[in-house]
């Protein structure tokens, strides 16, 4: 695949992953803390990291930190439409944002009524287990889906995972879950895969995830990788026994897309979007600077 449709928008892929700007309209992101949990900073933010580059806007309304409690689909919605739907049509003094937005979500109620207004793409952390989800898909034809691999749920995935071989059981997963979906009428073209960096993974399946990426891209489907501020990276870069903090994590995270930048990843999801987009901009030039030549 050479892009990817998302509604009205179609997004090439290219030397750097497209980048993904995480917005979280929610009291308990283990990120932000909440800091854009009002609908005005919440479209403030989607503005701010369109103008710095990003290509697209993950919104979710329900925390899936390790440990969090889950939320009705009522909570969620009332959470995530407004901000929706002013960034879709424009609002809050703000025109219409000009990238499209993907739906942070599980509930297919939610994933609906999400489409209906104007996202494009469902990014589901469950990777569509519930079967409704591709009833949803099959009546928005032109949005895509993220299926990403978890293991358990949210609120006791880190309590002690275990595999046998991390890399080989979620690529069978991902691919069993992706074959899945189509089987049900959802072509192929409009699926991305996502390891689930962090989801139901200790420190080394993290890693072992990561060195071994190029074992998702066989599988044939546009990656997503979101590294960004997730606790191994927090274990890894401060002192023993006091891991930093996610705003501490710039660097770490970083070095997780400049990774995924050589490994050819088609999207990345971060937090920090103007900066990894330098990163992209410097790590391209350095791979072809042709275009940086004097001219005659």
């Amino acid at each position: 695949m050479t892009s990817l449709r998302l509604g009205r928008y179609t997004l090439a892929f290219r030397r750097s992953p497209l980048v993904m700007g995480v917005l979280n309209v929610t009291p308990d992101s283990f990120s932000d803390g909440g800091r854009f949990h009002s609908h005005r900073a919440a479209i403030e933010r989607a503005h701010q990291m369109a103008a710095e580059g990003a290509d697209i806007i993950d919104i979710g309304g329900e925390s899936t930190r390790p440990g969090s409690e889950p939320v009705t689909a009522g909570e969620e919605l009332a959470r995530v439409l407004p901000v929706i739907e002013a960034l879709v049509r424009g609002g809050e003094g703000r025109p219409r944002l000009p990238i499209p937005i993907s739906i942070d979500t599980h509930k297919p109620e939610v994933a609906e009524a999400a489409l209906v207004t104007g996202c494009a793409m469902v990014n589901d952390v469950t990777a569509a287990r519930d079967p409704r989800m591709a009833d949803v898909l099959r009546a928005h034809p032109n949005a895509a889906i993220v299926l990403m691999h978890m293991l358990g749920e949210p609120r006791t995935m880190q309590e002690d995972p275990q595999y046998a071989e991390v890399v080989g059981e979620v690529t069978s997963e991902l691919a069993m879950r992706a074959a899945s979906l189509e089987a049900t009428g959802i072509a192929r073209e409009r699926i991305v895969l996502d390891p689930g960096i962090g989801f139901g993974k200790k420190l080394h399946h993290n890693l072992e995830l990561l060195k071994h990426i190029d074992a998702f891209k066989e599988l044939g489907y546009p990656l997503l990788v979101g590294a960004s501020r997730k606790s191994f990276i927090g274990a890894l870069v401060a002192a023993p026994a006091k891991p930093a903090a996610p705003q501490a994590r710039l660097c770490g995270s970083l070095a997780a897309a400049a990774w995924c930048h050589a490994h050819h990843v088609e999207m990345i999801r971060v937090h920090d979007v103007r900066e990894t987009v330098e990163l992209f901009r410097v790590l391209d030039a350095i791979e072809d600077p042709a275009p940086h030549r004097p001219k005659g």
